[in-house]
């Protein structure tokens, strides 16, 4: 199978075949390249066949395209190549001696290529295109000629990412026109018709393309925020007389402040713990605190806090608020705390 067989199979693989690959380049970009020219051809003169031999020459293109996230690309490719050439016979006749000339060619195509990741910063191109060709023939001492023809073409890169917007590629591509044809050339004044040409092209290029959009930033997710602080704990005291677990006036105020906070700020729970002065026995004062603890209790259901939310309990005279010694009446350590 010749080289121009497998880039074509290639060419049609990439256009069938579509594997899930990360998308990499996107947007609009230019490029440009140049490298070698290779032509293989023969003349045809009256439907007869002369060799020519054609010499490496040189070719430059330009593209404008777009690139898709699915390693798709569309492109417009403007090209020109050059080749000189020799021969040994220009009409039907004895052979003469050798006659030289230039084949030029200006080519538009419309391309599909599809970029096969190699890795982070490779890629392996693989494409088609079809276009014009206007190929001009210029003989020595025998004047020149233009033809336009279809033309298509196949094309094989190397493509290095050399940058968010730049990348340098090594290509080769598989170009033809077929019958292409000149009119009125001479040789020593020998006027030849229908001198036609079947033009296989190779061509060497190295090249760069620039553009692109950069790459959207990785989206970050936002840290959670910070949980609330835990509620303060509110609290509230409530003083009772010398022996005493009924509830005042102004005690009955603290614990209706106490309730409205409850209800307005919400509570987990309520905890009552009642407590005693020094004076009287320990078993004693420790019933005494349970009242008043108790007495608490029971003033918050009465307002509308539900039981079930309410601890009550008492420590006696064992935390005092103000230490003493024993059997000191100390108003502030008769108290309830919520």
């Amino acid at each position: 199978m010749g080289i121009k067989k497998i880039l074509l199979a290639s060419a049609a693989i990439a256009v069938l075949a579509s594997p899930a690959m990360s998308a990499d380049r996107n947007g609009w970009y230019v490029g440009l390249g140049a490298g070698y020219s290779i032509v293989d051809g023969d003349m045809d003169i009256a439907a007869a066949p002369r060799p020519v031999d054609f010499d490496n020459g040189w070719n430059v293109h330009g593209s404008i395209g777009k690139a898709f996230a699915n390693h798709w690309r569309i492109e417009l490719d403007v090209g020109y190549r050059e080749n000189d050439l020799s021969f040994t016979r220009i009409a039907p006749g004895p052979i003469v001696q050798n006659r030289t000339g230039n084949l030029s060619e200006l080519t538009a195509f419309i391309n599909a290529a599809y970029d096969w990741e190699l890795g982070a910063k490779w890629a392996l191109t693989t494409g088609a295109g079809i276009g014009m060709d206007r190929a001009s023939l210029d003989v020595d001492a025998g004047g020149d000629d233009r033809d336009y023809e279809l033309a298509y073409q196949g094309i094989l890169e190397l493509v290095y990412q050399a940058s968010t917007h730049w990348d340098v590629y090594f290509g080769y591509r598989y170009l033809r026109a077929e019958n292409v044809e000149f009119d009125g050339l001479r040789v020593f004044g020998v006027a030849t018709d229908n001198v036609s040409m079947d033009l296989d092209k190779h061509l060497i290029t190295l090249g760069v393309r620039y553009g692109y959009e950069a790459p959207a930033a990785p989206v970050v997710a936002a840290p959670p925020p910070p949980p609330p602080p835990p509620p303060a704990i509110k609290q509230f005291i409530v003083f009772f007389g010398f022996n005493k677990y009924n509830l005042t006036a102004e005690a009955q105020a603290v614990v209706a402040e106490a309730a409205s906070a409850a209800k307005s700020q919400g509570a987990a729970s309520i905890a009552i713990v009642g407590h005693t002065d020094t004076v009287g026995g320990n078993a004693y004062n420790q019933k005494l605190s349970e009242k008043r603890a108790g007495a608490v209790k029971d003033e918050l259901v009465r307002l509308g806090i539900p039981g079930d939310k309410i601890s009550a309990m008492g420590k006696g005279e064992t935390e005092l608020l103000v230490q003493t010694g024993d059997s000191v009446k100390e108003p502030q350590n008769r108290r309830a705390t919520i």
